[in-house]
């Protein structure tokens, strides 16, 4: 690596050593201070000239960094600028969305981020991360070589095939791994020469980006069955022997792969499947908070997820097992759960059934004195028979949620949950202010993109994002901190616990069930002493004698430090 940090035995002082001099020390992200470079620091680095003469504080970059962002007129063009930013001075970048994180994370991540997927060889200026093609099989080791980290890392990697809700975007899925890892910085610490965004970029069916002479990704038809499991298992292969110890998170692979690499890898490598289990997690966490506020229990809920991919089969799992901790026997929390899909609910005997879907499917005993009225059982069905009082959507499908289900929902419980939680912000199941009127104002609502307060008869009701950052950087911090060999259910659980008890009580009287997303950085230190606990007590971890204190050590701040030479 190209710095070493160091503490003065002496004062007690943090300074820097980088092996970088002049023009490179300043084409360095990492360690690029821009114009704040000390009188001391160019004279001793070779940055005479190059840089103007007046030295500024952090502050007054802050300041710059705002006047230029505010000169943008789009999200995507805020997008693309602070990527800029992130690619010349990742401390003043980190610093600058540490203090401005309810504005600015809806634009480096979601909705902002499905935009710049979708555009992103038309807006691409500098690499960052890492694409391994098929061309790569063979030598994927030597590829990882070529992005070394100072410590175990964590990498995100994606096939981009299901980018968000907007599909495959080959090659332009690498911002969501960029996206992810930036948050991983911001809101849980993890010092950005730890991130390693990947694309494993195996060739696209978007027919579009193949005829777009802009296109920068691997120009062929998207890699399937054999050729495709062999590719992945070389790549994961190659991470075990460059990066030891280091932390995989799976993102945005399709419903055909996605469960498959995370079972065959449970026991390879720590990993996880943020689409899986990290959305599961922020639904748990937002059901307990729910429940624990407003009265009743986990186990006394009956709950609709409409959507059957990634995310649905996550959900339905993770919230049997969090009843399951309460009491209830497998069979009596797995009959409490209803999915569905695009044909409609997913039951047992229903010809059409993938393997993932069986394992999600209610018995068919469960349906036998309904009173239906569409074939097969349709949503309508689901939440009148079921008496549902749980609404979940991650279908894609806006809208869905329609007067009709959400008013019947709401004729079953004083306090329904309802949460639309597909993205971006037009894909929502429901908007918060038609969940709220067709309930007359009952329903706690909580969304997957921001949406602003609803003034419902004079009464401000906040919405609460459960926007995943709340979970996986936690999950990720935790993990790290105390060496975790696997990552499990139970860790999910235990994050969701933490998350649930971090939700201030004056916002879950307002109607919100997660937190602000400005005190994330906090939560996710909640979540990772959690998850860290959990670890060691489940014996995935070694024991620590401080595990708060191992959390806090791995936690970086964007800062300034003092540079020195050997």
């Amino acid at each position: 690596m190209p710095y070493e940090s160091k503490t003065d035995e002496t004062t007690g002082e943090r300074y820097v050593v980088p092996q970088l001099r002049g023009v490179d020390l300043i084409k360095s992200p990492l360690l690029n201070k821009g114009t704040a470079f000390t009188p001391e620091e160019r004279a001793t680095f070779g940055l005479a000239g190059l840089l103007p003469d007046h030295v500024q504080t952090i502050e007054e970059q802050i300041d710059r960094v705002r006047h230029q962002l505010d000169q943008k007129t789009s999200d995507l063009g805020r997008n693309v600028y602070l990527n800029g930013l992130l690619d010349r001075n990742e401390t003043l970048f980190y610093r600058f969305v540490m203090d401005n994180l309810p504005e600015i994370v809806p634009i480096i991540y979601t909705p902002t981020v499905a935009l710049a997927c979708s555009h992103w060889s038309r807006i691409y200026r500098r690499s960052r991360g890492l694409w391994i093609t098929p061309r790569d099989l063979g030598r994927m080791a030597d590829v990882l070589r070529n992005r070394l980290a100072a410590e175990r890392p964590i990498i995100v990697a994606t096939d981009n095939e299901r980018i968000l809700g907007i599909g495959d975007q080959g090659a332009g899925g690498i911002g969501i791994p960029v996206g992810k890892l930036a948050l991983y910085t911001a809101a849980a610490g993890i010092h950005p020469s730890r991130t390693i965004p990947i694309s494993l970029d195996v060739g696209t069916n978007n027919a579009e980006l193949l005829a777009d002479p802009l296109y920068l990704g691997y120009r062929e038809p998207r890699l399937r069955g054999d050729a495709y499991f062999a590719f992945v298992d070389e790549f994961v292969r190659a991470v075990t022997e460059v990066y030891p110890g280091g932390l995989l998170q799976w993102e945005d692979f399709a419903n055909r792969t996605s469960f498959r690499n995370l079972e065959r890898y449970l026991g390879t490598l720590p990993s996880f499947n943020d689409d899986i289990q990290g959305t599961a997690a922020m639904v748990v966490a937002g059901l307990v908070a729910a429940t624990d506020h407003f009265g009743g229990r986990l186990t006394e809920h009956r709950v609709v997820i409409v959507g059957a991919g990634s995310a649905g089969i996550g959900i339905r799992e993770q919230i049997a097992a969090a009843m399951m901790q309460e009491g209830s026997t497998r069979a009596d929390a797995e009959a409490r759960i209803f999915v569905l899909d695009s044909r409609g609910l997913v039951v047992e005997g229903r010809p059409d059934l993938t393997e993932m879907k069986q394992r999600v499917a209610i018995g068919g005993g469960e349906v036998t004195d309904w009173t239906i009225d569409d074939h097969p059982i349709g949503l309508r069905d689901v939440v009148r028979n079921a008496r549902a009082t749980v609404l979940i959507g991650v279908s894609g499908v806006p809208g869905v949620f329609d007067e009709e289900i959400i008013s019947t929902v709401g004729r079953h419980v004083d306090r329904p949950v309802i949460m639309p939680l597909s993205n971006p912000t037009n894909l929502s199941e429901v908007t918060p202010a038609n969940a709220l009127r067709w309930t007359n104002g009952r329903a706690i609502v909580a969304t997957g993109s921001p949406f602003p307060p609803v003034d419902y008869n004079g009464r401000i009701v906040q919405i609460g994002q459960a926007n995943n950052v709340f979970i996986f950087p936690g999950i990720g911090l935790g993990a790290l901190a105390v060496g975790a060999r696997k990552v499990t259910t139970e860790l999910f659980l235990a994050g969701a616990r933490a998350l649930a008890g971090a939700t201030d009580k004056t916002l879950l009287d307002a109607g919100q069930i997660y937190p602000e997303i400005s005190d994330v950085r906090a939560v996710s230190e909640a979540v990772a002493v959690a998850v860290a606990e959990q670890a060691i007590a489940d014996g995935v971890a070694d024991p620590v004698d401080d595990v708060a204190s191992v959390v806090a050590a791995q936690m970086w701040d964007p800062e300034y430090l003092p540079y020195r030479s050997e």
